[in-house]
């Protein structure tokens, strides 16, 4: 045998592509390369998504090892997490009001399920929220009472003429009862529609969140050069986003914009909700009349004794961090058979089982185990994802390896929600380039999902909805 030949097949045998004779290997990934990439499915399976797992929430509590203040911090930011927001004040009178924009009236609206902090719930609190206390609003097409919560952004501006790809909040506080006078209009959904000028985004489980934080920007790039020679068959490549101020990787949001976690809680509650903070202190609407409360609404202050008394900020950002991740549910064998499949067709290319945080001034978040199931990097996922967006240094078709540790109690899977079906989603990860776009970096794996048989593919969704 030609000692070039030699030297490519040890190479397979070493980087670990599978644990078949090689020789069965060389034309497998041949067909997966032209058997095509559309992630059209085998017309012959019967596999099917298990649905929503039941059984209690895996996910939602402190993690372990919290001390009593600690514990403490988790309790006011999980209650302060679920009070719902109006436009004169949170029920405590904190001055923290909702609008004049908003998409919800509180963070555990859109973080419910399968508990707070997790995800889009069964049914949308946002079509009820159109209409609160006398609001005039009119529910936009894309927001149904069994559809998931969800943003809008505008690509472009309404003429096509400029970028734009801010969040265009779905509500105004007009017509409410706690806010006379106030008189602004909702955005042109419709045309945006029409005009395919509308990137959705539903929301992210929150679980682990802490964890996330405290893996090091080391620990990631080592993890994104392991297995080269195997990425690179497959196809798939794999970039941190950076912070253009300090340059360290940042890695919260649909594509790893948000560096920290205390910067993702203050923009989530200035866009979402309308509450001017201490990390983003200016009302994002600014009509007169639409102005209820001295900027910003929520700070930290302190008692007549010189107690600090922590901002709704603080108290989400620690909630978040002192989440624990989500608990698996049972295993079987095949669950156990589903996860060797996950492996052996690379998925856990992109979606690393684990990742070890560094050591931590928290004791509970230091050298942890976190089973996130992602690399947490940007990967180009082709025009069949693409939303056109950029945000930090992700451009449009990029997004960032959605952690997978709590999948088996989702209901709405992709950034946008667009189906609550996992073989859909499994075959949305699939697409070919264009003129604007290259081809997904998943399109290999999504093909070899596809040549597997209905049983493999079965235990391989039992798998994931296992976690």
């Amino acid at each position: 045998m030609p000692a070039k030949r030699e030297r490519f097949l040890a190479s397979l045998r070493s980087s670990g592509l599978c644990k078949w004779p090689v020789v069965l290997i060389v034309p497998a990934l041949v067909l997966m390369a032209v058997g095509g990439v559309n992630g059209a499915s085998r017309n012959n399976t019967t596999a099917h998504d298990p649905g929503v797992r039941g059984g209690p929430p895996g996910g939602g509590g402190p993690i372990a090892g919290l001390t009593a203040n600690q514990l403490a911090f988790f309790n006011a930011g999980q209650s302060s997490f679920a009070e719902t927001v109006s436009v004169l004040g949170r029920l405590e009178n904190t001055g923290a009001g909702l609008g004049p924009r908003f998409n919800a009236e509180s963070c555990a609206q859109c973080h419910a399920q399968p508990a707070i902090g997790g995800t889009s719930p069964f049914t949308n609190p946002q079509v009820a929220d159109a209409t609160d206390q006398g609001a005039t609003n009119q529910v936009p097409s894309f927001i149904t009472l069994n559809g998931p919560v969800r943003e809008a952004h505008f690509p472009y501006t309404l003429d096509l003429q400029h970028v734009d790809g801010s969040t265009h909040d779905l509500y105004t506080i007009t017509g409410r009862v706690d806010a006379a006078g106030c008189s602004i209009q909702q955005p042109d959904f419709a045309t945006a529609a029409r005009e395919n000028d509308l990137a959705l985004r539903i929301p992210a489980p929150l679980f682990g969140s802490g964890l996330i934080e405290e893996i090091s920007d080391a620990t990631m790039l080592a993890n994104m050069n392991s297995n080269a020679f195997r990425k690179h068959l497959l196809g798939i490549v794999g970039r941190p986003n950076v912070s253009s101020d300090d340059g360290t990787i940042t890695r919260f949001g649909w594509k790893a914009q948000n560096k920290s976690l205390q910067l993702f809680a203050g923009v989530a509650y200035n866009v979402e909700i309308g509450v001017t903070n201490e990390v983003f202190n200016g009302e994002r609407d600014q009509t007169p009349g639409c102005q209820f409360n001295p900027t910003p609404e929520d700070s930290t202050n302190f008692d007549q004794n010189g107690t600090e008394l922590p901002s709704d900020v603080v108290r989400f950002t620690m909630f978040m961090k002192f989440l624990d991740q989500p608990k698996p549910g049972p295993s079987n064998p095949s669950t156990q058979h589903g996860s060797q499949l996950f492996s052996q067709i690379g998925c856990d290319m992109c979606h690393t089982p684990s990742m070890t945080t560094s050591p931590s001034s928290v004791a509970a978040l230091s050298n942890v185990q976190a089973n996130l199931y992602s690399d947490l990097l940007l990967h180009h996922m082709g025009p069949g994802l693409a939303d056109n967006l950029s945000q930090g240094g992700a451009a449009g078709d990029e997004f960032r390896t959605p952690p997978l540790w709590g999948l088996g109690q989702r209901i709405f899977f992709l950034h946008d929600g667009r189906t609550n079906d996992l073989v859909q989603a499994i075959e949305a990860h699939a697409s070919s380039g264009n003129q604007q776009y290259r081809g997904s970096e998943a399109s290999i794996v999504v093909n070899s999902y596809n040549n597997l048989n209905s049983s493999d593919q079965q235990d391989l969704l039992n798998f994931l909805r296992s976690l």
